[in-house]
C-alpha cells in the first residue's frame, strides 16, 4: 500500500476518532442527565407506591441504560479505531 493511501486511511480515521470522541462528551453528558432521573423517578416511585410512578422509573431506566449501551458501543468503536490507527502508522514508519 502506497505512503499517500496510508496517509490519507490515517486521515480518514483521524477524523472518525474526533468526531466520535466528541459524540463521546456528549453522551457522558446525556447519560448523567438520564441516569440522575431514573434514580429521582425511582425513589418517587417508591415513595407514591403508585403503578404509574413504577411504570414511569421503569421507563426512565430503560432509557439510562439504552444510553449506557450506546456509550459502550461508542467506546468499543474508539478503541477499534485507535487500533487501526496503531496499525496505520506501523505501515507508514515501517515504509520510511
Amino acid at each position: 500500500m502506497g505512503n499517500w493511501l496510508v496517509e490519507r486511511r490515517l486521515s480518514q480515521n483521524a477524523a472518525r476518532l474526533k468526531s466520535l470522541r466528541a459524540e463521546l462528551a456528549q453522551i457522558d453528558e446525556q447519560l448523567a442527565v438520564f441516569a440522575d432521573d431514573a434514580d429521582d423517578t425511582a425513589i418517587r416511585a417508591l415513595v407514591s407506591e403508585t403503578p404509574g410512578a413504577a411504570h414511569e422509573a421503569n421507563d426512565a431506566r430503560k432509557h439510562a441504560d439504552a444510553m449506557s449501551r450506546h456509550r459502550q458501543h461508542v467506546v468499543e468503536t474508539i478503541r477499534e479505531l485507535e487500533r487501526k490507527q496503531d496499525e496505520l502508522l506501523d505501515k507508514l514508519t515501517s515504509k520510511s
